[in-house]
């Protein structure tokens, strides 16, 4: 495994309910890349299907099983382009359907994520809270761990992958032009990498979506808080950058050797935390 690895994140325009037209962008998207080097290409979230749906009987005939038609698809692109792709769509699981984000390489999907917390908004007030805990894979190139769009202003999210060792944290989102959006791309997601010592991958999407504008902005995020890479607010495009997997893993920050030295993991006080944790009385 190198220790240097390109990623990608594609800030595209979704169009709602034509999943042939947005799988037929996101190969594309993955050829783009993958011809100038990248070994991880990331997608925005529910890429397959778009998000501003209004009524729960618009999601069956959008979801698909994981794996199923989709994810197939991508599988084999990701043969041909010794590619891993991170990408979001409405999961079929049988009686319950999730907005989930799956990470796919050449021999299928290797993981599986259901958004956890779900905002009062678009498609995700007619899907079921995710109930797959928080994971980190190890793949080739680099541990990668993610979450999907509101997941994001939770701390607790990002934290539990910096612990179980990521690299690297994915957020696949579909951040709205709205103020508190904007907050949360210009300073929370600075905030997850400097906290964590990780690299943190933001993608989101731009266009417009029944009344809905997309801040668009993705933002790629060092682990000291600063910008690799972003997006424009209103272009479709690719944004590229070099991750170093070792920098990542040595958490150590060391302004003068033995006098001035932090380690937000080993220093941590965990015991004085339990309050997070306490699940509230109904």
């Amino acid at each position: 495994m190198t220790d240097i690895v390109k990623v990608a994140g594609a800030q595209i325009d979704i169009k709602l309910a034509d999943k042939a037209a947005n799988l037929r962008k996101a190969i594309n998207c993955c050829r783009e890349a993958a011809e100038k080097g990248v070994r991880i290409i990331i997608f925005p979230e529910l890429t397959l299907t778009g998000y501003n749906v209004d009524d729960h009987a618009e999601i069956p005939p959008l979801a698909e099983p994981i794996p199923g038609p989709a994810t197939t698809e991508i599988q084999k692109l990701c043969r041909n382009l010794d590619i891993l792709v991170l990408f979001g769509l409405i999961e079929n699981a049988g009686s319950e359907f999730y907005n989930s984000a799956a990470l796919i390489d050449s021999a299928g999907v290797a993981g599986i994520y259901r958004k956890i917390h779900l905002p009062y908004l678009g498609g995700d007030r007619f899907l079921t809270p995710g109930n797959r805990p928080f994971t980190v894979f190890e793949t080739r190139y680099g541990r990668l761990g993610w979450i999907i769009c509101y997941d994001g202003s939770f701390p607790e999210c990002a934290r539990v992958l910096a612990l179980q060792g990521a690299d690297m944290v994915a957020l696949c989102t579909n951040w709205p032009d709205d103020p508190d959006s904007a907050c949360s791309r210009d300073y929370v997601s600075r905030a997850r990498a400097v906290e964590n010592h990780v690299y943190y991958l933001a993608v989101n999407r731009v266009g417009e979506e029944r009344g809905v504008r997309f801040l668009g902005r993705s933002l790629f995020v060092d682990c000291d808080g600063s910008t690799l890479a972003e997006g424009s607010p209103n272009r479709e495009e690719i944004i590229y950058a070099d991750i170093d997997l070792e920098r990542a893993r040595d958490r150590r920050i060391i302004f003068e050797a033995g006098k001035y030295e932090m380690d937000r993991m080993k220093q941590r006080r965990p015991e004085y935390y339990r309050p997070i944790c306490e699940v509230p009385a109904e």
